[in-house]
């Protein structure tokens, strides 16, 4: 295949819908040449629908039949279920071109591949990771294709309160930090940018209804969720002296935000920490491994002396326990 032809198909591939005039501006030649090039691709197979008028352009469809240049039927099958794996299982660097390429491979899957990979995804078990919940690639997948063609987008949300509502928003960027999933976007309801946890999203349906873009609050996406997670009111806060290095607090602790734990020495760090849940700061505190001093509400200093007694008495049933069937089978009658 000519390298046009594969820009072109590239091109299509990134965004629902092209006007000709910007895809002969992006190639370098003419609208003729653009539509002697659509029906090139026609012929290889690729389903490209073309509209008329004014804001007429083209957009790749999904096919009948899997386009036959990259992948036959098992291929396909195999390689999206191995990106919706990728994209929910949390492997660092490789999740947001998971979720890319997943939304570029189910946009012209038949109907009969979609049911294979849905039936695997559906019969498949995930032993989730220790700490954190998961995100669904299903739902990464609708929303990062809704965010990469500026379409509206309606899902049920459960906030931080576990209270339940329906928002319809214009997505803006998926970002994969501090052990979750995020969708940074504009909610026209509130006049304002909100920031979602996937893991919170349910049910999402795109609107079919486009948007233009709006600049983003901050310099870039990842700057804008640091600086709403930082500043959001938490019903509980708490500051910790660890003895234990910053970099090694950081690696323990995955989904606190790195801004969080400061470095006093090479040895010692401190952390401050924000939640609605008190055990959640105590699972925190516990996953530390390490000493530590904590400031913070009463109701948090008990939960730590709870949690402590109940791993100490634990810890003493344990050795009992060893004590006694070391007795037992020292005596082989």
């Amino acid at each position: 295949m000519p390298a046009r032809l594969l820009r072109l198909l590239s091109l299509l591939q990134t965004r629902r819908e092209w006007p000709g005039a910007e895809l002969s501006e992006r190639l370098g030649v003419t609208g003729r040449t653009v539509r002697r090039d659509i029906e090139r691709l026609r012929a290889l197979g690729y389903p490209v629908d073309a509209t008329t008028g004014v804001a007429g352009g083209y957009r790749l469809a999904s096919g009948t039949n899997l386009p036959p240049l990259l992948l036959d039927d098992e291929e396909a099958v195999a390689v999206a279920v191995g990106l919706r794996t990728s994209a929910g299982s949390g492997v660092a660097g490789i999740e947001d071109s998971s979720v890319r390429a997943l939304a570029k491979l189910e946009q012209v899957l038949p109907a009969r591949l979609r049911a294979q990979v849905a039936a695997v995804g559906d019969t498949t078990v995930k032993v989730p990771r220790r700490r954190g919940p998961r995100a669904d690639p299903a739902t990464l997948t609708v929303l990062a294709t809704a965010c990469r063609d500026h379409e509206t987008v309606s899902f049920a949300y459960t906030g931080r309160d576990g209270a339940q509502a329906t928002r319809r928003v214009e997505p803006h960027s998926l970002v994969a930090a501090y052990g979750l999933w995020y969708l940074i976007a504009f909610d026209p309801g509130r006049d304002d940018w909100r920031t979602f946890r996937v893991d919170r999203v349910a049910d999402p349906v795109p609107g079919h209804r486009r948007f233009a873009p709006r600049a983003l609050p901050a310099t870039d996406a990842a700057a804008f969720l640091a600086a709403t997670i930082t500043s959001a009111p938490y019903r509980y806060t708490a500051e910790a002296t660890v003895r234990a290095p910053a970099a090694l607090v950081r690696d323990r602790l995955r989904t606190l935000i790195p801004g969080r734990i400061v470095p006093l020495d090479d040895h010692t760090c401190a952390v401050s920490f924000g939640a609605d849940s008190l055990d959640l700061i105590v699972g925190d505190l516990v996953a530390l491994d390490a000493g530590f001093s904590v400031t913070g509400p009463a109701e948090l200093l008990d939960r730590l002396r709870t949690v402590g007694r109940r791993l100490t008495e634990g810890s003493a049933a344990d050795l009992a326990d060893r004590d006694a069937g070391g007795d037992a089978l020292a005596d082989p009658r």
